[in-house]
């Protein structure tokens, strides 16, 4: 296990290392800058990009960079005026983020497996069908459109929920939601087509012809071996979740590390966009180095 566990480190320690390269020379390849305008003095730029120091050549600005990586530094915001650090920005703004999306998660993992789990055993029944339809249904709804209907129909209609910031536990319930349905479904749908898979398995069919109940068979048995394609799925779902939904996020004016992750696109804040990515890069990369030291415990073939 700890060769397996060794191996799957360095491996996500190189692509961490790549997505750090490719993200600072593509955005330097991107036209544009933080300080360019039709109305900003062309001196004022080049001290501006010489404070910053970016008009030092391309390799030297990246070994620079790397050099600060390591000691943890992902310098400041180009475009604050009080020149926040992007450490400050991360840490001050992503718990707002992880917050929500802890809840979402947990929404859509206490409800999604189980209803997939029901949807598996009632195969082919009223429920099932209707579980079909549903599910499609609201996989395809684009996540913004989910969360305007939610806006529409519980803050403007019912006027029974805020719909805007985070005030109170109330405010908190249509984010939640908008983030939770997709990745609820999405699972639900994913659980009940791999129970499906493993339960037309020879071992399965045995395990029938002994006299196993379908509680044992389907819990016992099925559901091991139905987990690991959802587990698969649950890797970068967890990151995407932890680090917020962009659309939430801006349809409720919520300030999480999203709502500055687009701004630090639209406003070419070079830093700010390196330090976020990196940050994202970091917890997606971790769920799913997690995700394969899971899988080795699941099913020890794995391993091999």
């Amino acid at each position: 296990m700890f060769r397996y566990a060794f191996k799957r480190l360095i491996t996500s320690l190189v692509t961490l290392f790549l997505v750090v390269s490719l993200t600072f020379f593509l955005m330097q390849a991107v036209p544009g800058g933080p300080f360019l305008g039709d109305a900003v003095n062309p001196e004022v730029t080049q001290r501006l990009l010489a404070k910053y120091g970016y008009d030092k050549p391309l390799g030297e600005q990246y070994i620079r960079y790397m050099r600060d990586l390591f000691t943890g530094d992902l310098g400041y915001s180009m475009v604050d005026k009080a020149g926040i650090s992007v450490n400050s920005i991360i840490a001050k703004y992503f718990p707002i983020s992880f917050k929500l999306g802890m809840l979402a998660l947990a929404i859509a993992i206490s409800l999604g497996i189980p209803l997939g789990l029901l949807a598996a055993v009632k195969h082919n029944s009223l429920y099932d069908r209707f579980f079909i339809f549903f599910a499609s249904f609201l996989v395809s709804v684009p996540s913004f459109i989910m969360t305007v209907a939610l806006m529409l129909i519980f803050g403007m209609w019912l006027q029974i929920l805020p719909v805007a910031y985070l005030s109170g536990w109330t405010s908190y319930i249509m984010p939640v939601f908008g983030m939770a349905i997709y990745p609820m479904f999405h699972l639900a749908r994913l659980t009940r087509t791999t129970m499906l898979d493993v339960t037309n398995q020879d071992y399965i069919r045995t395990a029938r012809a002994k006299g196993l109940s379908t509680f044992k068979v389907m819990f016992k048995h099925a559901l091991r071996n139905a987990l690991i394609p959802v587990i698969t799925a649950l890797g970068p779902m967890i990151a995407g979740i932890l680090t917020g939904s962009f659309v939430v996020e801006k349809v409720f004016a919520i300030a999480g590390i999203g709502k500055y992750f687009i701004s630090s696109i639209g406003s070419r804040d070079y830093p700010l966009i390196m330090g976020t990515t990196i940050f994202f890069a970091v917890l997606l990369i971790a769920c799913n180095y997690v995700v394969d030291l899971i899988y080795g415990v699941i099913d020890p073939r794995i391993k091999l």
